[in-house]
């Protein structure tokens, strides 16, 4: 397959997954949609990643347009679609659902858990019922109308599925220590010292990539099917 990896900034990069892609032999493209423009057509799937932007702030970020009508237009046709952090933010308001601050912000490890369909979904349904995934948001999305909600967290719903091809997740199962400490040294609301966080890295961190991988993999595997 050519898998598009779409990015926001050489921050949010696709890391891990695209790691994943190529030791599976497909081709891996990563396109950064705010310098480059509207990527090429051609692909067979999808993976959208974060950013420090939010929806909402389309007066800054006018790009966001060209992000909200190309998931539109990969969801009519039935593409095979995975948003993370931002992406699965962008892909909710342009499927008509609501996107905006959280209640609190999420960083840092937090724990998740599967809904019954998410313990059935052939993509999501790979982690465990419960698990700590690595967060890093201060906005949240409403799962849009006619998609399945497959986790939640006591702040925010975490992940759903949107028909039969496209998946969406708020945490972050692409990324790298460095990266990581990267988004939080100059963060204003960090939930501890961030000496405290990179302790949480160095101790969770492993076990959450391999999840991560893993997570990639039944994406691909069902974009595959």
């Amino acid at each position: 397959m050519r898998v598009l990896s779409l990015t926001h900034g050489p921050l949010v990069r696709a890391e891990l997954f695209g790691d994943v892609v190529r030791e599976l032999g497909h081709e891996h493209v990563e396109w950064e949609l705010p310098r480059q423009g509207r990527p090429p057509a051609g692909f067979e799937a999808v993976i959208v990643f974060g950013g420090r932007m939010n929806v909402g702030e389309e007066l800054a970020n006018p790009w966001l347009h060209d992000e909200y009508e190309l998931l539109r237009a990969w969801v009519s046709d039935g593409m095979p679609l995975l948003g993370v952090c931002l992406g699965a933010q962008t892909l909710a308001h342009a499927t008509g659902a609501w996107v905006g601050r959280a209640t609190q912000p999420e960083i840092g490890f937090h724990e998740v858990e599967l809904t019954d369909e998410g313990e059935r979904d052939r993509v999501v349904g790979v982690l465990p019922r419960r698990f700590e995934a690595l967060q890093g948001h201060s906005y949240a999305f409403a799962v849009p109308d006619g998609a399945v909600e497959l986790a939640t967290s006591p702040v925010s719903p975490q992940a759903y599925r949107l028909g039969e091809r496209a998946w969406a997740v708020q945490f972050h199962p692409e990324v790298r220590r460095e990266q990581v400490l990267e988004w939080w040294k100059d963060r204003q609301e960090l939930p501890k010292p961030l000496e405290e966080l990179a302790r949480d890295l160095d101790e969770k961190l492993p076990n959450w990539q391999e999840r991560g991988r893993t997570l990639c993999r039944a994406f691909l595997a069902a974009a595959a099917a």
